[in-house]
């Protein structure tokens, strides 16, 4: 049996690709701080394999490598890291002994777009820690895969959403005041004209991704992947939807950023600006073809889902 670690696999993502993993037949063993169950139950998860550790620590320690080593995986899922040092390490204690090795990237690895929608083949213009430090482990793991014959794939998704958190809101950031402003008709005020776009994926999408580029081994090395639902969305247009969605009229007004901002707690108006400022809408017609990805979810059916659970569990109130 064909035996899959995921590392971080209790959050968005695994909660969805843990399952799918089971049930298509591979032996699975999900590495993480054992602090967080995953998001919706299943019993899939009694058939996996729990190993509780701090990556940081271990890591500091000059030991995780070596851990996930031990544990004699086939193919290796790494959801969570974040820094060059960090990937490195585990490819230098995993190198000749994996088949595959999947990454988590970003499509923050773009920073601000040349032409829309991005193709993977488009240069990378990285701002912010986030982005820049992704954009850095993604060039290296692909030389590695291109070079050196080390089996990595790096998937990028876009902003995750799925029932159990909130979805990034059409202000662009995740208060969600927003949605409840909405829910009951009130009228909403966006930054600039509301033109800028984000790109959401369900994590359901980005966990179908993580399998078909299993699946298709010969395609995947040495490739990155937009994972990402098949259209972008402007804030305007998102705020529009979600106002009919909650059977009303939309009520939107829009105010020059910094006027804008003003108005905001600082955290939100800069999430708001980590988002605009990049505006993704990346194409998935590389993983289409080369892969047969295929979304489930628009970005509105995600992100509908997403709310219907925060209503449902009181996380709303309308």
């Amino acid at each position: 049996m064909t035996r899959v670690v995921i590392i971080g696999g209790s959050g968005h993502v695994g909660t969805y690709l843990v399952p799918r993993l089971v049930e298509a037949g591979y032996e699975v063993v999900n590495v993480s701080r054992g602090q967080r169950a995953a998001y919706t139950l299943n019993a899939a998860w009694k058939s996996v394999e729990p190993v509780v550790t701090d990556r940081d620590t271990e890591e500091k320690a000059g030991t995780f490598g070596e851990k996930v080593r031990a544990l004699k995986a086939d193919i290796v899922v790494d959801m969570i890291s974040f820094t060059l040092d960090s990937t490195m390490q585990i490819v230098g204690a995993l190198r000749g002994e994996v088949q595959h090795f999947l990454h988590c990237g970003t499509i923050w690895v773009y920073g601000h777009n040349t032409a829309i929608p991005a193709t993977e083949d488009q240069p990378k213009n990285p701002f912010g820690s986030y982005g820049t430090q992704k954009a850095e482990i993604e060039t290296w793991l692909l030389n590695e895969a291109r070079r050196n014959g080390f089996p990595a794939t790096v998937f990028r998704p876009g902003h995750i959403v799925g029932p159990g958190w909130e979805p990034l809101n059409p202000a662009g950031h995740f208060d969600v005041g927003v949605f409840a402003q909405i829910a009951r008709g009130e009228p909403l005020v966006l930054p600039n004209l509301g033109n800028e776009t984000v790109h959401h994926v369900h994590a359901d999408d980005v966990a179908q991704m993580v399998m078909r580029a299993i699946a298709n081994w010969s395609n995947a090395v040495g490739e990155a992947f937009n994972t990402v639902s098949p259209q972008a969305i402007n804030l305007r247009g998102y705020a529009e939807a979600m106002y009919n969605w909650f059977g009303h009229a939309p009520q939107l007004s829009y105010e020059p950023f910094d006027t804008w901002k003003g108005k905001q707690t600082e955290e939100n108006w800069r999430a708001t600006w980590e988002h605009i400022a990049r505006s993704p809408s990346h194409s998935i017609a590389k993983a289409r073809n080369l892969l047969g990805y295929d979304p489930r979810y628009s970005s509105l059916q995600a992100v509908y889902e997403s709310v219907e659970w925060l209503v449902a569990n009181g996380k709303l109130s309308r």
